[in-house]
């Protein structure tokens, strides 16, 4: 069995909370995509974790965890990621964790360049792309034009050195060109030696590895990070993720792009929320975003920064369902939704005095008001309920009417942040 676990809208749907229960019946969990710009919160009986690199099942014992070639890789931060699991009582070792030899390594100056390009954006414009300031576009840029290092060459570090000293000269006259001290081959060397070469037992190739468990017939869930709206291709472009958040990319960003999904579960709130700049039609302001927000908890694992929230998008999901391929979808936090008497749902968008049901192009979602239409609520704790039939009329009255909306049937519904805290529907 492959499966992919993708996020439904902007990101921070509750997927590794989802991947962290789901995970029981895989034996292997691989990340295909992205780099620590996004976290994934997972609470269980040994306590809260942050993820921004690690898959989410590297807190089961028996899981075998892959980040692929998909990947970019900050050596620091997940060097220090590592030692919190740690920390925390979690085994990390090269049997449980395997990094590809294809993925790429995020540099300092990555994030050097993130930084002054949204400090330059936010002076000369006021609006910045409202960026995770980790260096993210810049390293996937030099992927595409082939100046990246990779994971490999950690393997090896007197043929990368040989390749340091050119490509720091070239990326300096970036550096410069914004007023900016540049960096040295020296610099660049220590970080490798401080914090490439911990993580050099762990790199190997996955795209074998995967094959191969594949072929004994092992279960195998391929981790997204944010979501489809997210996407450098179907997203809110600019106000983007750099890489593919999409299912299909799935086989490719983990290594084995000869193999085909089996399935691909998507995640979506009960509600919407957003963290970063761009287009968020269904936003609410003021007291209704205040209450919304604190209910749900609803800052950046990343970065904690406020997200922006509102009622659940149907024109928004139904988009990134078609993109994500979605079979079935898990409903996360619905708990949260517990003290409203009514609850709005944003049904349609109006765009010029016509109400229109299809997601439309990025600068066209400027232009588009949201179109709410109220339902009742269940007003009542539904934290303690394990089963569809515990659940109020009203919750489940909702739960079908989101399923109607969308087009796709609701098999999880997730009402609290504990592993065990979900309901199966069917």
């Amino acid at each position: 069995m492959l499966t992919s676990i993708c996020g439904i809208n902007w990101g921070d749907e509750g997927k590794g909370r989802m991947v962290d229960l789901l995970s029981r019946d895989f034996d292997v969990v691989c990340r295909y995509q992205g780099g620590n710009n996004a976290g994934h919160t997972v609470i269980n009986e040994k306590g809260k974790f942050i993820l921004n690199l690690l898959p989410s099942g590297i807190l089961r014992e028996d899981v075998v965890n892959v980040m692929g070639p998909g990947m970019v890789i900050d050596l620091k931060h997940l060097c220090n990621e590592i030692a919190k699991l740690r920390e925390g009582g979690i085994a990390v070792s090269p049997e449980n964790l395997k990094i590809s030899d294809k993925a790429i390594i995020t540099m300092p100056y990555n994030v050097l360049q993130d930084i002054m390009e949204e400090d330059r954006l936010t002076k000369a414009t006021g609006k910045p792309y409202g960026s995770t300031r980790r260096g993210i576009a810049p390293v996937y840029a030099d992927k595409y034009m082939k100046k990246a290092f990779r994971m490999g060459e950690l393997l090896n570090c007197e043929l990368l050195y040989r390749r340091l000293p050119d490509i720091i000269d070239w990326k300096n006259m970036t550096i410069k060109a914004y007023g900016f001290e540049p960096v040295s081959v020296e610099e660049m060397k220590e970080y490798f030696e401080t914090y490439g070469k911990p993580l050099a037992k762990y790199v190997t190739d996955t795209g074998s590895y995967l094959d191969k468990a594949h072929a004994e017939g092992k279960n195998i869930m391929f981790e997204a990070q944010l979501g489809a709206l997210r996407d450098i291709d179907y997203g809110i472009v600019p106000y983007t993720s750099s890489s593919s958040t999409i299912a299909a990319y799935a086989p490719i960003g983990a290594g084995v792009p000869n193999l085909k999904l089996t399935n691909s579960i998507g995640i979506m709130k009960a509600y919407s929320s957003c963290v970063g700049a761009g287009p968020f039609t269904c936003e609410y302001f003021d007291a209704d975003a205040e209450k919304l927000r604190e209910l749900g908890g609803e800052y950046g694992a990343a970065t904690g920064r406020p997200r922006r929230v509102g009622p659940f998008d149907v024109v928004a999901s139904r988009y990134g369902i078609r993109c994500q391929g979605a079979d079935e979808i898990a409903l996360t936090k619905l708990d949260v939704l517990d003290g409203y008497e009514t609850i709005e749902i944003c049904t349609h968008y109006e765009l010029n005095g016509k109400i229109i049901d299809e997601f439309p192009f990025t600068d066209v979602l400027d232009y588009c008001k949201p179109v709410f239409e109220k339902v009742k609520g269940w007003n009542c704790d539904i934290t303690g309920c394990r089963r569809k039939e515990d659940l109020p009329v009203e919750a489940l009255d909702y739960i079908y009417l989101l399923e109607k909306l969308c087009g796709c049937k609701i098999r999880y519904v997730s009402v609290g942040a504990e592993r065990e805290a979900c309901i199966k529907m069917y």
